[in-house]
């Protein structure tokens, strides 16, 4: 029985899709790339998000460039993303579930908890957490251990709503359950070939809470 729904922020309860398409032809027009569009986007996408990048130079990353990479999509994507909002039916679907609520995003925490302040829904989660000393683009398993053991509840009664395979990857990582959302960064092929359920809308996902 579940009890408790942790969900990622970025393209799942945050329809961030277009501020991140467009940070990232940012940040590769230096390499004279063609202009990526969503699914152009979509079908390159990948967690660690380092492994997207190879793949849309057809080369790894040298030494030093992940980092410079990295700093601007931040930079790009912040200033792009104050003309996002919530996903269509977020707040039905906040407002809408009888138990409790958390955010877990491999956002960074100092501007994810602003971010979601902004929205007016802080009150709606028992915790909210993002990656702390700046980090990003790694995998979400273990901060989700660390999630789950900070908010100190069952994983068994815990169901994960998130929108990429690493969301999923995380749940298992952790022994709850998952259901994924197709409105971020993954293609919906991707998201099946997990075995979890997928939905096209957030609130179809609570059908399995």
């Amino acid at each position: 029985m579940t009890k408790h729904i942790i969900w990622d922020w970025n393209g799942t309860l945050f329809h961030d899709a277009e501020a991140v398409v467009g940070a990232t032809n940012e940040v590769f027009k230096a390499y004279a790339l063609p202009e990526l569009t969503l699914d152009s986007f979509r079908a390159v996408y990948t967690r660690p998000i380092w492994v997207a990048y190879e793949r849309l130079l057809g080369r790894p990353l040298a030494e030093g460039e992940w980092e410079l990479l990295d700093t601007g999509f931040h930079d790009n994507y912040f200033r792009l993303s104050q003309l996002c909002g919530l996903a269509p039916d977020a707040e039905v679907v906040l407002s809408g579930w009888a138990g409790t609520h958390s955010l877990c995003s491999m956002a960074p925490h100092v501007q994810l908890v602003p971010l979601v302040e902004s929205f007016g829904i802080t009150a709606r989660f028992t915790r909210v957490d993002g990656l702390l000393n700046g980090g990003t683009g790694g995998e979400k398993a273990e901060h989700m251990a660390a999630h789950i053991a900070a908010i100190d509840v069952d994983p068994a009664e815990v169901l994960v709503i998130g929108d990429s395979v690493d969301d999923g990857l995380a749940a298992r990582h952790v022994g709850a359950r998952a259901v994924l959302y197709t409105g971020g960064m993954s293609t919906r092929a991707e998201l099946e070939g997990t075995g979890l359920p997928v939905v096209d809308r957030l609130s179809d996902a609570l059908r399995y809470a």
